[in-house]
């Protein structure tokens, strides 16, 4: 059984027991945490249902293991032959959620 869902603004393919960091969400480590935006979701039989964009009541509940903030990137702004240079780090906020069940 697995779901896609979206959070964030992006789309993840998800099973219980699996493990996976989206945008920061709120709540503190251990917190439960329900995510509704459901697209589709399949059971173990090989039904699958597509929502229009969500599916009906379905939900994927988690468990928050870890907030934290991810590897620095640079962003290099350079205009050529003009002596025009600018770096900048940005560090994404992240959390680590463990998905517990998917209900439908």
């Amino acid at each position: 059984m697995y779901a896609i869902i979206q959070t964030g603004g992006k789309q993840y393919r998800v099973a219980p027991g699996d493990v996976l960091r989206v945008e920061r969400l709120p709540g503190e480590r251990g917190d439960e945490v329900q995510l509704d935006q459901v697209l589709l979701v399949t059971s173990d039989g090989g039904e699958v249902r597509v929502g229009t964009p969500l599916v009906e009541n379905a939900s994927v509940k988690g468990q928050i293991l870890r907030q934290g903030k991810a590897k620095k990137i640079l962003v290099f702004k350079k205009k050529r032959r003009k002596g025009y240079r600018r770096r900048q780090g940005h560090r994404q906020l992240f959390t680590a959620v463990q998905i517990q069940e998917i209900t439908v």
